[in-house]
């Protein structure tokens, strides 16, 4: 800490910019990754980032084509500008890919993404928790005498936000899928 007790970085209430301007900068970025649909793709995909240490924060996989036998892969990771086309030009260079979007890049995007919670209490908690659940428009898809499991889909903050408000009225166990996006438009 600086003798004004001001810590490092900190720019958003204060006048002065004390982040350095030689830092790299830390992006995320969300991957759309149009792959073939065969035994071990996933696996040389994650391989790709953990081989040279990028991170993954969300992935998700699904088949989008059947008869074109094609999987869309969502990876949300951070990095540098410089990591970010590095992993994309990596992707892109993969025998079972065919096509790499960068929905950051591309403009606007939806995300969403699904989660359960499973909450438990009785009393008062269990009141607050259906009422935080109602403002969040988030689903009972499970009730017992004990607990209610709540379904919800949002965006990851959105997500973020209702666990921790259930946290003190008894979050027992989060399920989280990953983020899953499209591009906005008609391309």
């Amino acid at each position: 800490m600086s003798p004004l007790n001001i810590k490092k970085g900190t720019s958003r209430k204060s006048a002065y910019d004390l982040k350095d301007p030689n830092a790299d900068v830390i992006e995320t970025h969300t991957l759309a990754v149009i792959v073939t649909n065969e035994a071990g793709v996933l696996a040389r995909v994650i391989g790709l980032f953990s081989g040279r240490g990028y991170n993954i924060d969300s992935l998700t996989v699904a088949e989008i084509d059947h008869e074109g036998h094609r999987s869309r892969i969502t990876v949300v990771t951070t990095g540098t500008p410089e990591v970010i086309q590095q992993i994309k030009a990596q992707l892109g260079r993969m025998v079972p890919v065919h096509d790499v979007h960068d929905l950051t890049e591309e403009g606007a995007s939806v995300e969403r993404e699904l989660a359960l919670f499973k909450v438990a209490g009785s009393g008062e908690k269990r009141i607050e928790a259906i009422r935080l659940a109602e403002i969040f428009r988030a689903n009972v898809v499970d009730s017992t005498l004990e607990s209610f499991v709540f379904e919800m889909t949002g965006t990851s903050e959105k997500i973020d936000a209702f666990a921790d408000l259930m946290h003190p009225l008894g979050l027992v166990e989060v399920a989280r899928t990953g983020v899953a996006a499209l591009s906005r438009g008609h391309e």
